[in-house]
């Protein structure tokens, strides 16, 4: 990778070839079955039994950010939310008042989860079918939100402003391995197999007191060197208060990369846009950055994802 310091603070600058040895060096395919859930087979019976037993006081943290109405710059297609009937016409009792909800997820405002078949590169999919064969109109043929299921498994948060004694990242800042590492010590907590990593760059905390801004143009997320450290940790799902990638790319002519790296290659599942704040309150008051995480995405055959509200229990 090409250090330049014009490319500061998302830097350094990689190229297609160096983007593509990374590729090699943590892709996964055909380690397992069924392929269609990835990484998301590392996670055993055991798993779920050690991430159980970290439950201690109980305390349940929902991190879904509230369904976003409002258009804004990271807000582009905002979500929708009316009522399909309000039980205003007359009828038997009891009345009944009803609502329809709609989103185009995949964005900037809506907390939901990538499924496999989300990002494909080179035409190919996790696994190395082609996109152009399983997707169609109705859907996906391989890698849907309802292949992946439902997810417990420890959870551990790498809240970075904590660890660094700031208050956010600033929007275009590249997380490193080294920083993951740094926040690790500081935070006393180490990812490992089976895990689901979140990464708290402050986003929510900054758009609360600075401002709704462009995420595409500029947002805080890791960079593409960090992931052979996660895939050498064996995590099972990667989330993040952004969508995990650092913004603008650091990887010429390709605008998502850790996403790439993550789904394509590692077939590790994506939750982009948590409100993590009141998880990084709760687990600063706890002394503890490890804790019980639960993910259900709607059952949707054939979906490239899902809106969802994942949990943590401490």
């Amino acid at each position: 990778m090409s250090s330049n310091p014009t490319d500061a603070p998302n830097g350094p600058h990689v190229s297609r070839r160096e983007f593509d040895a990374l590729f090699e060096t943590v892709r996964t395919w055909g380690r397992w079955a069924p392929e269609g859930r990835g990484a998301w087979n590392r996670v055993t019976a055991d798993h779920v039994g050690r991430a159980a037993a970290l439950v201690r006081s109980g305390t349940v943290v929902p991190m879904a950010r509230p369904w976003d109405t409002t258009p804004g710059p990271d807000n582009g297609n905002p979500a929708l939310h009316y009522m399909s009937d309000l039980g205003d016409v007359v009828a038997p009792e009891p009345s009944a008042h009803k609502d329809f909800i709609g989103a185009d997820y995949h964005g900037k405002a809506v907390s939901h989860l990538d499924a496999l078949s989300h990002i494909a590169y080179r035409g190919r999919f996790y696994g190395g079918g082609t996109a152009r064969e399983l997707v169609g109109a109705a859907g996906t043929r391989f890698g849907d939100v309802a292949a992946l299921g439902s997810l417990v498994t420890r959870g551990v948060l790498l809240d970075l402003p904590a660890a660094s004694g700031t208050t956010w990242l600033e929007p275009g800042q590249a997380v490193h391995a080294a920083d993951i590492l740094a926040a690790e010590t500081a935070l006393g907590v180490e990812t490992g197999e089976g895990d689901a990593v979140l990464l708290r760059t402050g986003r929510f905390r900054r758009r609360r007191e600075v401002g709704a801004w462009d995420l595409d143009a500029a947002s805080a997320g890791l960079h593409v060197e960090a992931m052979p450290l996660l895939a050498e940790r064996g995590i099972a799902l990667l989330g993040s208060d952004g969508d995990s990638d650092v913004r603008p790319s650091p990887v010429e002519g390709l605008h998502s990369p850790v996403h790439t790296l993550a789904i394509a290659a590692m077939g590790v599942p994506l939750l982009d846009n948590l409100d993590l704040e009141a998880l990084s309150a709760a687990c600063a008051e706890a002394g503890r950055y490890a804790f019980l995480l639960l993910v259900a995405p709607l059952n949707v055959p054939g979906g490239t994802g899902s809106p969802v509200n994942p949990i943590a229990v401490l």
